[in-house]
């Protein structure tokens, strides 16, 4: 787990102060009053405390307001230590269940943390709007990084695929799948940003073909309404010939999945990907 103390921007959106987290009180509360996640029509789930148990009912008492009511046993649901507060991997969730799932993504949501790791995923909430975590100073930050030395970001995932394609030579693939909305088009945007970064400057050198951050914004933007899934076709290819020929990856993304709200990218270990095999993938998807 990435920790750091004293937080500045852009790393307040990035990393969780551990320090203010772990708080022997805090630790002891919880212990004391029995916290646990009751139903509630107004917040989906909320923290109670049980007060007294009767039979298949218990009696708990809200944090929120300190009111009574009486529950059954089988909707309530366990919650986790203050340790696990804005948890990045809820993987590592002791009590895995619903209601601490939607609270640690509010939880950091609300802290201005909006990625977070779910195993080998990784889950990503729509600030609407823009984020200091994107620059260069970012990107570096990331690369030859392994996944648990830093915080969870579309550059990490985006840093897995790259570094396991060059080491195993195997293409990999990366998933981007939400409702409308819910970021997928941009977080695309920040894969090719990412790609096209660290590929630019591989084994040192510099290649001023390659295109830059604003350039792959602009290819993603060639027509309104043309999402990747989109640009990428007969008409709009030839625009991201450079990232195909010029870096050691090719990137793929299928139109298919857009009514399903699915984007797919495929980063390709050869060189060379002709329209005969980028048809082949796209009729496959």
């Amino acid at each position: 787990m990435a920790q750091r103390t004293g937080l500045e921007d852009p790393e307040r959106y990035l990393f969780v102060d551990r320090a203010v987290i772990y708080n022997p009180a805090t630790q002891a509360d919880w212990t004391a009053k029995k916290l646990v996640w009751i139903p509630s029509e107004r917040h989906g789930f909320e923290a109670a405390s049980i007060k007294e148990e009767r039979g298949d009912e218990v009696m708990v008492e809200l944090a929120e307001n300190g009111k009574k009511a009486m529950v059954n046993k089988d909707d309530i649901q366990k919650m986790n230590p203050p340790k696990f507060s804005k948890v990045e991997d809820m993987a590592e969730l002791t009590c895995l269940n619903e209601a601490s799932v939607l609270h640690n993504l509010k939880d950091r949501y609300y802290s201005g943390l909006i990625y977070t790791y779910s195993g080998l995923f990784c889950v990503v909430i729509n600030p609407y709007k823009n984020l200091p975590i994107y620059s260069e100073n970012i990107i570096e930050m990331y690369r030859g990084k392994k996944r648990h030395e830093m915080p969870p970001h579309i550059y990490a995932i985006s840093e897995s695929a790259y570094r396991c394609m060059l080491q195993d030579r195997e293409d990999q693939s990366i998933l981007c799948t939400g409702e409308s909305g819910a970021g997928k088009t941009e977080n695309t945007k920040k894969v090719i940003q990412y790609l096209a970064h660290v590929a630019s400057s591989h084994k040192g050198r510099k290649d001023h073909n390659i295109p830059h951050t604003e350039e792959c914004e602009t290819l993603l933007s060639l027509e309104t309404g043309h999402t990747l899934g989109r640009v990428i076709s007969g008409t709009y290819f030839s625009p991201y010939t450079p990232i195909l020929s010029r870096v050691p990856l090719g990137l793929v993304s299928s139109p298919h999945f857009e009514d399903d709200c699915h984007k797919v990218m495929v980063l390709l270990c050869k060189v060379s990907v002709s329209f005969g095999s980028l048809n082949w993938f796209l009729n496959l998807c």
